[in-house]
């Protein structure tokens, strides 16, 4: 009896697992992996920033050097209009003069002649416009003809145009004394430039000025361009610059003018830099390193560096389609400029990626 259980039993095990197992293959069958895309809720959008990929040229860096020079606009070289023995230079290289501001005096006979002729050229022209105002009241009277009265005016437009001229000589530099030439300066800066002492002869015929002053607000970085490096330079391109002095200051500028020729001595071609100079702590004669960010022509698309997740040595972004739903991107990355890196493979332009809490995020859909 017990065998005839036994084997009743099994009989009907065996049905069942006959019965069974095809369901649950077929279920297995019909299952799929759940869809792990991230579907962004409103409250989740307002809180995370989106950056929208942008495409821009490529980005060549270039170091070269340079050397701080004085803004030619903004700089002044005095030269003196009479002879004479320099007196009272009490002003020394290097030091910052104001507008209008005495650097040296002249011992000059000279100044004598000129003083003279302002005084006789004064009488002259007094003496005419009396003539003239005489003549003008003859004519009116019918004393006098009209040729009369034109030729006494045109002595008087001469009496005017010399003693315009003669003042004017003496007003170039303001003289206080007889025999005294004063040198003035016309610009605010600092003395970048000096070539006289107390006691120098000075001669019209001597083609180096006494002085030169330089506005510093502004100055110049003339970059040298070597041979290898003249196509990737551009009118335009931004550089950033450095000095020993000061290797932690960067100072910002672009690419104003390239010099169209190569210097004979030392075979680059030179290229300048207007820089703003605050403080004035950028002097003269300073070195500077110089970084050349030149624009390419090939387009790449360009992402802010804080967008990256980096996972299993690759780099990943998280993308966001038009259905607001969230996959994680790998990506190859090219050159990085600053806080920019230019994507290879991976993305292309109007891709929106993730800008805030993307780790987290990467977390969460990596899981």
């Amino acid at each position: 009896m017990k065998m005839k259980i036994s084997i009743l039993s099994g009989f009907i095990l065996t049905v069942c697992a006959a019965v069974l197992l095809p369901a649950c293959q077929q279920k297995k069958k019909n299952y799929q992996k759940p869809d792990r895309s991230f579907v962004m809720t409103r409250t989740m959008l307002k809180q995370l920033l989106i950056d929208t990929v942008r495409t821009n040229g490529s980005i060549t860096q270039t170091i070269l050097n340079g050397k701080v020079q004085p803004a030619e606009d903004k700089l002044i070289r005095i030269f003196p209009l009479v002879s004479g023995i320099a007196a009272g230079v009490n002003i020394q290289q290097g030091d910052r003069v104001k507008k209008g501001q005495l650097l040296a005096t002249l011992q000059s006979p000279e100044m004598a002649g000129f003083a003279k002729d302002a005084a006789v050229s004064k009488t002259n022209l007094s003496n005419a416009q009396r003539a003239m105002e005489l003549a003008e009241d003859l004519y009116k009277s019918g004393l006098s003809s009209l040729k009369d009265l034109e030729q006494l005016r045109g002595e008087y437009q001469k009496a005017l145009a010399e003693d315009r001229k003669n003042q004017a000589v003496l007003q170039v530099n303001r003289s206080g004394k007889q025999q005294v030439y004063e040198l003035r300066t016309p610009l605010s800066g600092f003395v970048v430039e000096k070539n006289v002492t107390s006691g120098t002869q000075v001669r019209l015929d001597n083609s180096q000025s006494l002085f030169t002053i330089a506005d510093l607000s502004t100055v110049y970085v003339i970059v040298n361009i070597y041979e290898s490096d003249i196509a990737g330079i551009h009118p335009g391109d931004k550089v950033r610059i450095t000095t020993l002095s000061y290797p932690d200051r960067v100072f910002e500028g672009k690419i104003e003018k390239i010099y169209d020729q190569l210097d004979p001595e030392s075979s680059v071609m030179k290229a300048r830099v207007n820089v703003t100079n605050p403080d004035f702590i950028l002097k003269p004669g300073m070195f500077a390193n110089v970084e050349v960010n030149s624009h390419q022509g090939n387009n790449l698309p360009c992402i802010n560096a804080n967008d990256l997740v980096f996972d299993r040595d690759r780099s990943h972004v998280l993308v966001m389609d038009a259905g607001d739903n969230v996959r994680i991107q790998p990506v190859q990355l090219g050159k990085r400029i600053e806080d920019k890196v230019f994507v290879l493979a991976g993305l292309k332009a109007g891709d929106r990626v993730i800008a805030s809490r993307q780790v987290y995020l990467y977390q969460a859909l990596k899981n």
